[in-house]
């Protein structure tokens, strides 16, 4: 093995020491909207490409406003982090804008049950973990 080879392999190792939150990344479903209470939610999942352990962590310090039809958002970044080997689905799908990770639970108690919206993904061969840039839509 290399000397770059052994250094990725303990980096990696050590990234994914930090991964203590737990989430679920996929692509939902067309939007379902319920007439009795008049509310859309997300279609269910389409593809799943990963449920387990990652880290999220903030990217960006200053938040950015945004209109959205009638309504004012704030958009928060965040960088998820998963481990480098985690395999793509059978299908070979990657995953893409639009697409969708949900915090099932964190150490810090207000990531937990946030759904955050995939904006990018990058690709490395030398990452030490495999990282998805999402916002926060609240």
């Amino acid at each position: 093995m290399s000397d770059l080879e052994s250094a990725l392999a303990a980096g990696r190792k050590e990234a994914e020491a930090l991964m203590r939150d737990r989430i679920t990344l996929y692509r939902p479903g067309p939007d379902v909207f319920d007439r009795e209470t008049g509310a859309t939610t997300v279609g269910p999942a389409v593809v799943t490409f990963y449920t387990g352990k990652a880290r999220i962590k903030a990217e960006q310090l200053a938040d950015s406003e945004v209109q959205a039809g009638e309504q004012e958002l704030t958009l928060r970044q965040y960088k998820v982090s998963l481990p480098f080997s985690t395999p793509l689905p059978g299908s070979g799908q990657r995953p893409a804008p639009g697409d969708v990770v949900d915090v099932l639970s964190s150490p810090d108690p207000r990531l937990g049950g946030k759904r955050l919206w995939v904006t990018g993904v990058q690709y490395s061969g030398t990452a030490t973990a495999w990282r998805i840039i999402v916002e926060d839509r609240s």
